[in-house]
């Protein structure tokens, strides 16, 4: 095995990180699982979480000394925020990884602004998050999805399973509904409106602290159908959208991050733009959402989204690292100009 082929070792330096039996991260932990799986040893640095915001600052020195002593031969930083933590990594090339709030919020790309430099390569979520930051030919690599886990299964033992009546209309939201950023009003909304059309219909919401992770499969499992109803400009490349195609479960969505590139042929499922008013995007998400109800049944798209599974996804990954360590210069930062990550802070 020549020394390019090798197994790596990785520094993964992230403020998103599931803990005490938390959700937020999780695609982060299950791409560090899928690159142990590929027989690459990865450590992790947790920024902030349990720490507090401070360690955005104070986690600098941390990542140095992690980086002297564990002979790396990359570091991939997860999020914008914690782009500051890994300019301490010395001469170690450096990937940094942007997934949506850290470009698209003002105040979090300014702060993303600040340590973005000096890094190998940057992966973007979607190409409409790539665009946003000025960085139109950036590589973009979503997150996977762990197809063995997210795999289409029996409806009425999901069903059983959570104690729903089998002619029941469910309709999963995708979110914790006290993340304002998810839309959980404008969810209610739209069954509201089916319900004002005569048509029975159920929530379930997807999203419980401390769930267990399998449980989300069985709530998708259960469903009939996935609305996903996030604020414009809110994602970069939404898992639940991925994970419900995987599972073949309908999806009805705003088009928010790359959910129309995801549910690009998949049938039945639709894709939302948002119209001028709140009342008329209420009206647009029902009027797909009731059609699909009716038609009853699941969709293609796991035969959609193999492109995605989590295994295929961290070599990509890999294929970045090993460009990095090859010797490519570090990038400039995006958006020299007026148009990317300069011209943002300053319009924000």
């Amino acid at each position: 095995m020549s020394g390019f082929d090798r197994p790596l070792r990785i520094l993964v330096v992230t403020n998103l990180w599931p803990v005490d039996g938390g959700f937020q991260g999780i695609f982060v932990a299950e791409q560090v699982d899928a690159l142990r799986r590929l027989g690459h040893e990865v450590d992790v640095e947790v920024v902030a979480r349990e720490r507090g915001k401070l360690d955005y600052v104070l986690a600098g020195p941390r990542v140095r000394r992690r980086v002297r002593q564990g002979g790396y031969d990359v570091v991939h930083v997860h999020y914008g925020l914690s782009a500051l933590a890994g300019c301490f990594a010395g001469r170690v090339p450096r990937v940094l990884s942007l997934h949506g709030s850290d470009v698209n919020t003002p105040w979090q790309r300014r702060i993303t602004r600040l340590g973005d430099r000096g890094y190998a390569a940057r992966i973007y979520a979607s190409r409409r998050l790539a665009e946003a930051a000025g960085d139109a030919d950036g590589e973009v690599i979503p997150a996977g999805v762990d197809l063995s886990l997210f795999t289409p299964r029996d409806q009425a033992q999901a069903r059983a399973q959570l104690r729903l009546d089998t002619d029941e209309k469910v309709v999963l939201f995708g979110g914790l509904p006290a993340n304002a950023v998810k839309g959980y009003d404008v969810f209610l909304d739209v069954l509201a409106a089916l319900r004002a059309r005569g048509m029975s219909v159920r929530e379930l919401v997807l999203v419980e602290p401390g769930q267990p992770r399998a449980a989300v499969a069985t709530k998708m499992a259960a469903a009939d159908a996935l609305l996903f109803t996030s604020r414009q400009g809110a994602e970069g490349s939404p898992m639940v959208v991925k994970e419900a195609a995987a599972m073949g479960l309908p999806v009805v969505s705003v088009d928010v991050g790359d959910v129309a590139e995801v549910l690009a042929g998949v049938t039945p499922s639709a894709v939302v733009p948002f119209p001028p008013t709140r009342a008329g995007l209420v009206e647009a998400l029902a009027a797909p959402l009731a059609e699909v109800l009716a038609t009853g049944g699941r969709s293609d798209g796991r035969e959609r989204i193999v492109w995605l599974d989590s295994l295929a996804v961290a070599e990509r990954v890999v294929a970045v690292y090993r460009k990095a360590v090859a010797g490519a210069q570090p990038v400039p930062a995006p958006g020299a100009d007026a148009q990317g990550w300069a011209g943002m802070a300053r319009r924000g």
